[in-house]
């Protein structure tokens, strides 16, 4: 059989076509998402360091992708929505700015971070759950301590805006400034 050789009209329709196929199985560019800090009210009071040890994770948490609910016994995630940085890290860096706002006068500090100093006060926090309910609210349940006084089960909701994921980091971020305030009471 004798082979007929391409025409270059159709080896140009080749090629487009190919680089069509190919351009529909790439990834989009995924959202990145932080949290950020928030205004809360400031009492001064506290211990002049504060050390804030690394924030556990319930392992459903612990991944690059938003967790947007857990309700009807599934694990739901935000399509191609990503946090921007480990969301352990995130939570630690957020928290300490909260408590240092909070508490006017102390220097609050990471336990994993590049300051070292003798602390005054140690803060243990346990997260169990940050994500949004079947009613749209964000909830946020962990447990805090103060090592050698005080500890309490927290469980706060914060409405969100609209089941956007902004607006569902938006109330995170506020429920991460209240659980900033229990822990600023635990402090003082």
């Amino acid at each position: 059989m004798k082979r007929r050789a391409l025409t270059p009209a159709l080896a140009l329709a080749l090629t487009l076509a190919a680089s069509m196929l190919l351009s529909g199985c790439a990834s989009p560019t995924p959202e990145l998402f932080t949290l950020a800090p928030v205004p809360g009210e400031a009492k001064p009071g506290g211990p002049s360091v504060v050390m804030l040890r690394d924030i556990g994770l319930p392992k459903y948490l612990d991944r690059p992708q938003i967790v947007r609910s857990t309700e009807d016994y599934r694990v739901t995630l935000g399509v191609n929505e990503r946090w921007g940085e480990p969301l352990g890290t995130m939570l630690s860096r957020v928290l300490v700015e909260n408590l240092e706002q909070r508490l006017p006068g102390s220097l609050v500090v990471k336990e994993t971070g590049a300051i070292t100093t003798t602390p005054k006060a140690v803060v243990e926090v346990e997260l169990q759950r940050l994500d949004m309910d079947e009613a749209g609210a964000v909830a946020l349940f962990a447990q805090v301590a103060r090592r050698g006084g005080g500890a309490r089960a927290v469980r706060l909701s914060v409405q969100s805006a609209s089941a956007d994921t902004r607006d569902e980091v938006s109330a995170m971020s506020i429920a991460l400034g209240q659980l900033a305030d229990v822990i600023a009471g635990l402090l003082r």
